[in-house]
């Protein structure tokens, strides 16, 4: 399961430097062939549309990213507590075993 996590955030991490190299071709939102070409019809008319549509699309990324991150969180803190219990159940079966080798030895 993490590990899918870990791809996804991955391939996010490579999709939001692609987002951020694409400024570098131009304003997003600017109209087809400045950077914000190919990504619908509002976004290739320019202007204040594109450039709002550019705005909710990375607003909608970030808002999905710390949605993941946050469930990533949640998982491993779950993963740390379902650890800890372990350790305490097996904590008790070493006592468990240490106590009756005490009594073993006791009756020898």
């Amino acid at each position: 399961m993490s590990r899918f996590l870990l791809r996804g955030n991955l391939r996010r991490c490579i999709a939001s430097q692609i987002r951020m190299a694409s400024d570098q071709l131009g304003e997003l939102g600017k109209g087809a062939g400045k950077g914000g070409g190919g990504g619908g019809s509002v976004r290739e008319a320019g202007g204040a549309f594109g450039k709002r549509e550019v705005a909710e699309e990375e607003r909608y990324f970030r808002q999905k990213e710390r949605a993941q991150m946050e469930a990533l969180r949640k998982h491993h803190s779950e993963e740390i507590d379902h650890h800890k219990k372990e350790i305490e159940r097996l904590q008790k079966e070493i006592d468990r075993h240490k106590g009756k080798i005490r009594k073993l030895n006791h009756d020898d």
